[in-house]
């Protein structure tokens, strides 16, 4: 039987949801197999009563985990049973539900009924249901700037409530919104300590403040974490302000990706405003305010990620004021009218749920990392008995890479260092501790695109002006390129592109790694690699992985980017290399050499040369567990191993698959990221004597982050 953990808050509007699920990716991401059960659905202040509408914790589970757990007991049939004194069936039908969702779990994440005054029985529901499901308890508290005394107070009352029930164990506590400020304005809360870097707000470490001065914690039970308040997790994007005001839109603009970090109010002079117009601010303005309106756009057009802007009182602006502000409509800010008078939108805006919404999975993704990063999840996992090995899920592999690559501390160098998700995903690795990023660009340049894109760059964050150090690298580059005949003027030529400047910092050991491709081509990042860098020894040919983080684990694709005719020997060593690969980053490999036939059941050039291929990648590393030619369907599902392949060691359970050449790889790769909307992380490229890796121009910045880290890693490895 699994472990169960039942969550329970101590009051209203302690973040309950948020903390169950981050409590399931903090699992997850050390490999535990984790469940969630919520027993009894309660409708969410924001949510309509609807008999048929899913419950918004298990809406959220179900979209950011492979996880399906049952719908939950409707509050009201749950108050009909316990008025009735059926309490003992209540109970039958959740053990019931229960059942349903321990199949292969270690531990099982169960939210408990948020208190309330109109509803008193669900406190005493809430140990009932504890004690009945075998549960350890994990209270979930908002301080709301109690004191310690009062917080001690406040935690033994709810314990008392458990420790009354008989079996429950409260064992611990989860603190969450820890120092929230005072106001119950939401659009003061947005503004709150906007001058500060985010990474200011995220350092700020109040545990000390509880731990330290509640007895409760030393004689009663843990303080499993402590969740700090955080302005960026209530951001809500200006699709829900256009909601909330009911508003009809001027310019759609990027209204589902904004977000509004604060709001606004402006019926002031040009002077007076300019200083609101920062990335993230919603500026809320009477239509006739034809000068805010031009110099919202002015800052837009910029390059100053606004939120929006918001016209009040139904005035629509003059279609020649529109003309003149093109450039910023197009470069996406959303313009919003309301009905509403600036007095009531302003009203309006402050009474907006800090909830959620369903459809909102990117916010809900930072919230569940947030809160997985604040627990003692070490001190959860001791309270489990695990006898099989972990698997390694998307947030475990992602967990571990960052884990290695704070270990690692390598120098890596980003040729892209004016580009704006390079700059963001450089400060992200910084304040994460991931690398040590260098940016290379002109400093003006990069500070400009850093600052319109409102982040604030560490001060020993490390930019690199090429003009200012590119002819330390043409003598260099003549001595490793002499044999081809490089002329020093030809080499000042090539050094002009950054990519290639950079790279010759690589291969002079000056920096341990090199990710670019934000903006450039695969073959304008790996051109200068092979030629200056080269590759490894061991190797015969680069090629490269991608990291498919599939719901259930992470498995690994090769060559999907770089090879496009490999053959038999160059095939063999592909499988190699990403077999090392894979047990570099934590997959245990196992290699099916995929081709259109299974076994020997087929015949022709391109099978069998994958027949070769694994014949000579087991003969070369007899270490591997390497079977082919496979067809995709045996190496990955299990049924159809038994029928096609039942004495092969790695069909139905393949971690690695190498793919007989590039049209193949590459497309296989990419009907599954889309179709199966997985996150893959790569083109890894393998077999050089020091790390390079290439990223899609469409590359998201924790896309880069992970390939800087990825990189890091690697790094490591070649000084091996």
């Amino acid at each position: 039987m699994p472990k169960t953990f039942f969550i329970a808050p101590t009051a209203l509007n302690s973040g309950l949801t948020s903390i169950c699920l981050g409590l399931v990716r903090a699992l997850d991401s050390v490999g535990v197999r984790v469940s969630f059960f919520k027993p009894v659905a309660q409708i969410h202040s924001s949510e309509k009563i609807d008999i048929e509408t899913v419950d918004k914790s298990i809406q959220f589970v179900r979209a950011k985990t492979n996880l399906l757990p049952p719908q939950p007991i409707s509050l009201k049939y749950a108050q009909t049973l316990v008025s009735q004194n059926k309490s003992g069936r209540l109970m039958e039908e959740i053990i019931g539900l229960y059942q349903q969702t321990i199949a292969d779990s270690d531990v099982v994440i169960v939210e408990g009924l948020v208190p309330d005054r109109n509803e008193p029985y669900t406190a005493r529901l809430n140990a009932e249901i504890a004690r009945n499901l075998d549960a350890e308890v994990i209270l979930v508290a908002s301080p709301n700037n109690m004191t310690p005394t009062e917080l001690d107070e406040h935690l033994a009352l709810s314990a008392r409530l458990y420790a009354a029930s008989g079996d429950p164990d409260v064992i611990g506590c989860i603190l969450n919104k820890v120092n929230a400020p005072d106001t119950p304005d939401r659009t003061s809360s947005y503004n709150y300590d906007r001058t500060h870097s985010l990474q200011d707000n995220i350092d700020h470490n109040p545990i000390n403040k509880y731990e330290q001065a509640c007895s409760i914690f030393d004689q009663t039970f843990k303080l499993i974490g402590s969740i700090p308040w955080r302005y960026d997790l209530l951001a809500p994007r200006t699709s829900d302000i256009a909601k909330q005001l009911d508003a009809i839109f001027i310019n759609k603009g990027d209204l589902e990706n904004r977000r509004v970090s604060f709001i606004s109010v402006c019926a002031r002079t040009i002077p007076n405003m300019v200083d609101q117009l920062l990335p993230g601010a919603l500026i809320v303005t009477p239509g006739d305010r034809e000068d805010v309106i031009i110099a919202t756009c002015m800052a837009a057009s910029n390059g100053v990620p606004l939120a929006g802007l918001v016209l009040t009182g139904n005035f629509q602006p003059d279609p020649r004021t529109l003309k003149l502000c093109n450039r910023a409509l197009d470069s996406g800010l959303p313009v919003l009218s309301t009905r509403a008078d600036t007095f009531e939108a302003a009203n309006r805006l402050s009474e907006m749920s800090g909830e959620v919404p369903v459809d909102d999975l990117d916010r809900i993704e930072r919230v569940m990392e947030a809160v997985a990063n604040a627990l003692d999840i070490d001190w959860l996992r001791s309270r489990l008995t695990l006898i099989r090995e972990p698997r390694l899920s998307p947030p475990a592999f992602r967990h571990q890479l960052s884990e290695r690559a704070r270990a690692a501390n390598k120098r890596i160098i980003l040729p892209e260092g004016n580009e704006p998700r390079t700059i963001q995903a450089a400060v992200i690795c910084h304040q994460r501790s991931l690398a040590q990023c260098i940016l290379v660009g002109n400093p003006d340049e990069v500070h400009s695109v850093a600052e319109s894109q409102g982040v604030i760059l560490p001060p020993d964050i490390i930019i690199i002006d090429p003009d200012e150090v590119r002819d330390n690298y043409i003598q260099p580059m003549v001595q490793l390129r002499q044999h081809k005949g490089l002329a020093p003027d030809m080499a000042q030529a090539q050094l002009e592109d950054n990519v290639v400047l950079a790279t010759m910092m690589v291969a002079l050991d000056e920096v341990d790694g090199l990710v670019s491709g934000a903006v450039h081509t695969t073959a304008n990042t790996i051109r200068p690699a092979l030629q200056l860098i080269k590759t490894h020894p061991q190797a015969r040919v680069v090629s490269s992985v991608f990291f498919m983080c599939l719901p259930e684990q992470v498995l690994v694709y090769g060559d999907c980017a770089v090879n496009p005719d490999p053959d038999a020997q160059q095939l063999a060593d592909i499988a190699i290399q990403s077999a090392d690969s894979a047990r570099t980053f934590g997959v245990t490999p196992r290699v099916a050499m995929i081709s259109y036939s299974t076994g020997s059941s087929g015949t022709g050039h391109d099978v069998d040369k994958v027949r070769e291929a694994t014949r000579i990648a087991k003969e070369q590393r007899p270490d591997l567990i390497i079977d082919g030619p496979l067809q995709y369907d045996a190496a990955a599902i299990e049924s159809v191993a038994r029928s096609k392949a039942p004495d092969s060691p790695v069909a139905g359970k393949a971690t690695v698959f190498i793919f007989p050449d590039l049209n193949t790889g590459n497309t296989t790769y990419k009907a599954v990221q889309r179709s199966a909307n997985v996150i893959s992380i790569g083109p890894m490229l393998q077999g050089l004597n020091k790390p390079v890796n290439d990223l899609s121009r469409g590359a998201l910045v924790e896309d880069i982050v992970f390939t800087i880290a990825l990189t890091a890693v690697q790094a490591t490895q070649t000084e091996k």
